[in-house]
C-alpha cells in the first residue's frame, strides 16, 4: 500500500501519522486546504506543519487556492462543508492517481467536530473517480491524546476549522 494522507494541520496529523505508522503504514503528507483564512493562519499552519514533517521524517507536498474556495462556497455558505470536503479530497486523490500511491486519507478523521459520514463519502467518491482508495480510520479516539501532544511539542493551535465562517462560528 502506498498512502497520500491529506494533512489539516500539525496537531490533528499527531496520531494519526503515529497510529498508521504502527500499523507498519508510511503516509506521505499532501496539504491542500485551501479553505483557510486568512493568509496569516493559513501560513502559520503550514510553517508548523512544514517544521512537524520534518523533525519526524515524513514527505510532505501540496499547495493553497483561496480564491476557488470562495468562489465555491459563497452561494451556500451554510451548506459549505460538502464542497469544502471535496475540495480537499479531489486534489488528494487526484494527486495520488498522477504519483503512483493506490489509496488516500485524510487527518480531518481525527477531529470530533467534522461530518465523519459526509467526509467519507466524498473521499470516497474522489478515491473512486481517479482509482485509488479510502482508507478510513476513525481516528477520533486519538483526539485529545494528539492536542496534548501538540501542547507539549509547542506547536500552533489554532482555533477553528479553518475557513473564515467557522471562525464566525466559533466567536458568534
Amino acid at each position: 500500500m502506498k498512502l497520500l494522507l491529506h494533512i489539516c494541520c500539525a496537531p490533528c496529523s499527531i496520531m494519526c501519522i503515529e497510529t498508521l505508522r504502527q500499523e507498519g503504514i508510511e503516509p506521505v503528507g499532501f496539504w491542500d486546504n485551501p479553505n483557510i483564512h486568512p493568509y496569516t493562519e493559513y501560513r502559520s499552519r503550514k510553517n508548523c506543519l512544514v517544521d512537524y514533517a520534518k523533525d519526524i521524517g515524513l514527505e510532505l507536498h501540496g499547495d493553497y487556492g483561496l480564491r476557488p474556495f470562495v468562489q465555491t462556497v459563497a452561494d451556500n455558505i451554510d451548506g459549505r462543508c460538502v464542497n469544502c470536503y471535496r475540495m480537499r479530497m479531489e486534489p488528494t486523490a487526484r494527486y495520488a492517481a498522477e504519483n503512483g500511491f493506490t489509496h488516500i486519507c485524510t487527518t480531518l478523521f481525527v477531529s470530533p467536530y467534522q461530518n465523519h459520514e459526509l467526509l467519507r463519502q466524498v473521499a470516497e467518491e474522489e478515491a473512486a473517480k481517479y482509482g485509488v482508495e479510502l482508507l478510513y480510520r476513525d481516528f477520533r479516539p486519538w483526539f485529545r491524546q494528539g492536542q496534548d501532544k501538540a501542547r507539549e511539542l509547542g506547536l500552533y493551535m489554532q482555533k477553528y476549522c479553518g475557513c473564515v465562517f467557522s471562525e464566525e462560528d466559533r466567536y458568534r
